[in-house]
């Protein structure tokens, strides 16, 4: 059974990266709401299941098995090759924004949806024919997608196109060669005195493409990890303990919280996709600051229930599940754009087993021992201290089942120990940003497909002439900027 149940769980990563990796190379302007709407879709896939395991509405958990384990099978074996890169970075589609909106609202209304279905089934004694209508609606909502690649038409530009001079470029053709070559002449004169020294490159730099083992030599991956093992791990430590401090803090119907948490938690993998993207694009900002900003969003929701106050199970579930899915979406973009995409498979799988590693300290070491010690303070009094003073990590060896602890002291020091380790994955974040202004310039260029030569022109103009550039960039945005940047030479 435990070899049966390793198979099948290290299964789902292989789908997992393959979606993930693909589409992240297709799309590369757009890598934040990519990873959004896939990371979203996984979280609800469990709903999903659940939902047409009930229209089949078998006693039998064995068709629910089979079901899991053919119905998956034969999807990804149906859509094997059709989920390949093809060329993104060659690729002009002046439809994306407007496609990748539609997807969201799609992605917003199934959110919805399912949480009402789940209410009702819940609440309301429905008959097997309307759970029929549910799972035929959901279908409809899953295929809903499909029209976008079916009624906007491909447009793709080579890459020769896309280099043709275009009429805002200052220079004639013909000035712009006779420069080119003095250029090449003075270079070749300074090698010849020996005034250039070429240098050995040790590997590569900040958003070029890196091997798993160039990449763990750096402090930017271990800063990447470190704060997701930490910001991950916390909120995995509530999701995995929701029923026992829903049960302390005095709730009843836990299973609402479950729920709740699951949407949240989508919510936070398609927003986090997307206000990362705001945040790198529009503002000029590393994406690691987004990341920052929901580790903020997990402290505050932990401090909700450490207090206990009136309703601290619905806003923490929000700002923890938001927080926490929001960490899904926001990391395997800012890896891909640190360490480069051809080795971003073996990058990403990595990364992810901060998610485990984190459980296993938080939940598995920190919450389920101060939870059991403070269950045995409430049942055998203040004898307790004197009896079981040798025993320090009693939860390490499996909790007592027989033992409940009630009250916002089951959770306290729990949630703020997580509390105060989110904060300190912020200034872990705040680490790999102090000196992400060249990581930035670079991770830029590659979004949004400039070539080599034209980045060179951006940052001729951005060091010479500094005054201009902000002037532009406050007039005109980011974008005006990178545009004015591009097509305009300075005369020397």
């Amino acid at each position: 059974m435990c070899i049966l149940i390793f198979i099948g769980n290290n299964g789902e990563t292989y789908f997992n990266t393959v979606a993930l990796v693909s589409c992240v190379q297709n799309f590369p302007k757009s890598r934040g709401p990519v990873v959004g709407i896939l990371k979203g879709f996984a979280g609800l896939s469990g709903a999903i299941l659940t939902q047409i395991y009930a229209t089949i509405h078998s006693p039998d958990h064995a068709s629910l098995i089979f079901m899991v384990a053919v119905g998956p099978a034969m999807i990804v074996i149906a859509l094997m090759f059709t989920v390949r890169p093809v060329g993104g970075h060659r690729q002009v589609r002046p439809s994306d924004v407007t496609s990748f909106t539609f997807v969201y609202s799609v992605c917003l209304l199934l959110a919805a949806y399912l949480m009402g279905v789940m209410l009702l089934e819940d609440l309301v004694d429905l008959s097997h024919t309307v759970v029929i209508i549910f799972t035929v609606v959901l279908f409809v909502l899953l295929l809903i997608p499909i029209v976008i690649p079916v009624r906007v038409p491909e447009v793709i530009f080579s890459e020769l196109e896309d280099e043709k001079p275009k009429e805002v470029d200052l220079l004639p053709a013909s000035e712009r060669q006779k420069r080119i070559a003095q250029l090449q002449a003075k270079l070749f004169q300074a090698a010849a005195r020996g005034a250039v020294r070429v240098k050995r490159r040790r590997g590569p730099h900040r958003g070029e493409d890196f091997t798993l083992m160039q990449a763990l030599i750096k402090a930017d991956f271990w800063l990447i990890f470190f704060s997701l093992l930490l910001g991950s791990g916390s909120g995995l430590t509530v999701i995995d303990n929701l029923g026992q401090m829903t049960q302390s803090l005095g709730y009843d119907h836990a299973h609402i919280f479950v729920s709740m948490i699951s949407i949240w938690n989508f919510l936070g993998r398609v927003g986090g996709g997307y206000f990362s993207e705001i945040i790198v694009r529009d503002y000029a900002y590393p994406r690691p600051v987004a990341m920052a900003i929901a580790q903020l969003v997990m402290a505050v929701g932990h401090v909700f229930f450490a207090f206990g106050w009136p309703g601290a199970m619905y806003v923490g579930t929000l700002l923890i599940g938001v927080g926490y899915g929001a960490h899904w979406a926001i990391v395997p973009a800012a890896a891909s754009e640190l360490f480069g995409l051809k080795k971003f498979g073996a990058l990403y799988n990595f990364l992810t087993l901060a998610n485990p590693a984190g459980s296993l300290v938080f939940s598995g070491l920190i919450a389920s021992s101060i939870y059991d010690r403070e269950a045995e303070k409430q049942a055998h009094g203040n004898n307790y201290l004197i009896q079981n003073s040798v025993s320090i990590f009693p939860g390490m060896f499996g909790p007592n089942e027989s033992l409940k602890c009630e009250g916002s002291v089951c959770y306290f020091l729990t949630s703020m120990i997580m509390s105060g380790f989110c904060i300190v994955a912020v200034c872990l974040e705040h680490g790999s940003c102090a000196s992400d202004k060249d990581c930035l310039f670079k991770s830029l260029w590659k979004i949004t497909g400039l070539t080599f030569t034209r980045v060179l022109k951006q940052a001729f103009i951005a060091r010479l002439h500094p005054v201009i550039a902000i002037s532009v960039y406050s007039e005109k945005g980011f974008d005006g900027f990178l545009h004015t940047c591009v097509f305009t030479l300075p005369e020397s």
